[in-house]
């Protein structure tokens, strides 16, 4: 086994990749993805905060590379942190820097899918404007959720072995409960905001792609652009559901009924971009990045 110089993680000839939150949504994805690239993949539902338990797993598996997909969003959605703050705590704070710290001792890189819900438009950033760079501090905390995502992410980028990768808004080609199309589509009325979205088909492969050249560091993990739920629920109606129809109301009407914020804003992908030319990989913008997605669905026959 070798050492990387540059972020001081081990590189095997053969590469182990261990899923936490095994039994999650994006988890079932990398999981496929990684065997059909006839990689060698285990899953987890070990808990995070069990240092003691992580430590055993690390050993038992001897991953070169965890990938952490647990954590707690909240169910039916991230109100539900507003009312159970340790228990998110536990999870998103101290599981997640105990998992990471682990892989550090153990020399494993990790790969954290973590999240760019962590700003909000502003003066300098307005919706159209400049899109968040991967430096620009956080300046969202209206959710408990993103509140300890924001904090959680300024430790981690002290260690030297984890990636953090920042999705928004993930879509995949189904009508999954997690997914943000299945979200809004079942929503009596919708806020409509640029926003920036992760579709998960165009980047889960990058995903698998920047964890096995072992980068390290924060990448906003989204399509370039940003679109807004009308011109996405305009294209799901174009191509999957052709009798689908929506009504709006405003940011102010929204908050009336939710009892925490919610995060509104566009990231900027350039690195992520540029980092995948070096691969060979053209990483799609977002408003074609869905019609494809929808496209895909149509072609499967998902209504």
């Amino acid at each position: 086994m070798a050492t990387n110089g540059a972020n001081g993680v081990k590189e095997a000839s053969e590469k182990i990749y261990l899923i936490w939150g095994g039994e999650g949504w994006v988890a079932g994805h990398l999981k496929e993805l990684l065997e059909q690239q006839k990689q060698k993949v285990y899953t987890t539902t070990i808990r995070m905060e069990s240092r003691e338990s992580v430590m055993v797993e690390l050993e038992r598996v001897k991953p070169t590379h965890v990938l952490n997909c647990a954590g707690c969003t909240g169910r039916p959605n991230v109100d539900w942190c507003e009312d159970n703050k340790e228990q998110v705590i536990r999870s998103n704070v101290v599981g997640t820097l105990n998992l990471t710290d682990c892989c550090f001792l153990k020399n494993v890189h990790c790969t954290v899918f973590a999240t760019g819900c962590i700003y909000a438009y502003d003066q300098r950033h307005p919706p159209g404007g400049e899109g968040y760079l991967e430096a620009d501090p956080a300046n969202f905390g209206g959710s408990y959720y993103s509140a300890t995502k924001s904090k959680v992410e300024e430790l981690m980028t002290t260690y030297s072995n984890c990636l953090i990768l920042r999705l928004r808004m993930p879509v995949s080609d189904d009508l999954h409960p997690r997914s943000f199309v299945t979200k809004i589509s079942k929503y009596d009325r919708v806020v409509n905001i640029p926003n920036s979205n992760t579709i998960l088909h165009d980047l889960l492969p990058c995903a698998i792609l920047l964890a096995s050249a072992g980068d390290t560091g924060i990448y906003n993990f989204t399509n370039p652009g940003a679109i807004s739920h009308n011109e996405v629920l305009t294209l799901f109606k174009k191509h999957v559901r052709p009798q689908f129809e929506w009504k709006n109301f405003s940011e102010d009407e929204q908050s009336k009924i939710l009892k925490a914020g919610r995060s509104n804003c566009e990231l900027n992908s350039d690195k992520l971009v540029n980092r995948m030319k070096s691969f060979g990989v053209e990483v799609k913008d977002v408003h074609t990045a869905y019609d494809e997605c929808f496209q895909r669905m149509k072609a499967a026959g998902i209504n």
